[in-house]
């Protein structure tokens, strides 16, 4: 009787990890590679502007702006690429905060801090706008937090696509140092959960809540603004319950909008 209730659950703890995380990523790897608009060619992928971010020409205000985009190719089936864009009082260009992995595959350094397009396709992919903050002076001094921050991050000459740290990992350790964002990565950054040198236990990206994490691999968020998440072998599921959403591997979050300027410092 003990080994059949051994094997029930056993069997009932493989059917769950089917249903959460194997089956939605199986979705996602036929939405994307069924999707014909998308480059093979990354010298011919799009990057340009896709209209989102405001014209700096046009808004003397700080902006601070965080975006996240699928990935170049098959891994954009898994995961997305994220950046932070921002732009200090009259400024008439914007800076852009990420991690490029090629960069340190050519003996480069990971973290390309630059003018460039805040909202930019990414090899072709859409972005989506997860932060947008404006204002005055508070802003201003967030941006100058984001520089002093990327300059401690500690993997500026190491990337690993899986489990990090990648851009991901970057722009998630960002948001600890600067918790005013109060910005929520979606479950498809794969890396925001690859905790700073061996760490186990850090705040969530958020700032609004904790989390645990080994190697980025194993682990759980349980947060405000995150909502619950469970991580396995880098995949993230789990539910927002305001706005409510149910978050899963490959596909991102399904469910009611999130507000990008909500509770702005």
């Amino acid at each position: 009787m003990k080994s059949y209730s051994g094997f029930t659950l056993m069997f009932r703890s493989l059917l769950l990890v089917v249903f959460i995380f194997i089956l939605p990523v199986g979705c996602a790897l036929t939405s994307h590679f069924t999707n014909s608009e998308r480059s093979n060619d990354w010298r011919t992928a799009r990057q340009d502007s896709s209209g989102i971010a405001p014209n700096p020409s046009e808004v003397n205000e700080a902006v601070i702006q965080v975006y996240a985009a699928r990935a170049f190719r098959w891994r954009g089936a898994f995961g997305v690429h994220t950046w932070i864009a921002a732009k200090p009082q009259g400024a008439d260009y914007y800076t852009r905060f990420e991690v490029i992995g090629f960069s340190v595959a050519r003996g480069g350094q990971a973290i390309r801090i630059a003018q460039g397009t805040p909202d930019g396709y990414w090899y072709g992919s859409y972005p989506t706008l997860l932060r947008d903050l404006r204002g005055g002076d508070e802003i201003d001094a967030l941006i100058a937090r984001l520089h002093e921050a990327s300059s401690q991050y500690p993997y500026n000459d190491e990337y690993r696509i899986w489990p990090g740290p990648n851009s991901n990992t970057y722009i998630a350790y960002l948001a600890r140092e600067v918790p005013e964002l109060r910005l929520v990565l979606p479950p498809t950054a794969i890396g925001k959960d690859y905790l700073p040198e061996g760490g186990v236990f850090a705040k969530a990206p958020s700032g609004t809540g904790f989390q645990v994490s080994l190697a980025g691999l194993l682990g759980g968020l349980m947060a405000v603004e995150e909502g619950l998440e469970v991580n396995f072998l880098g995949l993230n599921a789990g539910i927002d319950f305001w706005p409510l959403a149910v978050n899963l591997p490959g596909l991102g979050r399904l469910g009611m909008p999130v507000d990008t300027s909500l509770s702005n410092p």
